[in-house]
């Protein structure tokens, strides 16, 4: 089921690791199938020596429930369909824990626009999240770091089609 986006998945994952995107295992990448309503993601804790296609985890859209693999998927599950349910333009999301991307996120700083690269894709600010509350923390944590928990329409108007 789902070869040709397991296998594009599964090499997505592996690139974050040859261009230094991610620490350990901490990252990840999904895709979606909109006609069959199925994400395909990274699997939790899986080392990226040895990850192939056929490791990565089917999820259904809908529910969130693991429909083909015997793996668990990523525990940034959760968020990935949060935004994929909200953004239905997107067809796969890529999630890194860069260090200067994370110290800048925990400084609580909006990113500035400070040159033409980043107007190429983004106009205006880069605006940071609020801080989660500690009952976000407590209850459904991983769907409530979700951008969509966060981001106001103004913001999203600042963003190229």
């Amino acid at each position: 089921m789902l070869e040709k986006l397991k296998a594009q998945v599964c090499q997505a994952n592996l690139d974050l690791v040859a261009k230094g995107l991610v620490i350990e295992t901490w990252g990840n990448v999904s895709g979606v199938d909109r006609a069959r309503d199925l994400v395909v993601i990274k699997p939790s804790g899986v080392s990226y020596d040895r990850m192939k296609p056929r490791h990565m985890v089917v999820v259904s859209l809908k529910s969130g429930k693991v429909v083909e693999g015997n793996l668990k998927p990523s525990s940034d599950t959760a968020t990935h369909l949060v935004l994929y349910r909200a953004f239905k333009k997107i067809g796969g999301i890529v999630h890194t824990h860069s260090l200067y991307a994370t110290a800048w996120a925990q400084a609580c700083r909006n990113l500035r626009a400070y040159g033409t690269t980043q107007a190429d894709y983004w106009y205006g600010d880069v605006a940071c999240t609020r801080k989660l509350t500690p009952a976000e923390i407590r209850n459904d944590y991983e769907a409530n770091t979700s951008p969509t928990s966060f981001v106001t329409t103004k913001s999203l108007s600042n963003s190229r089609p």
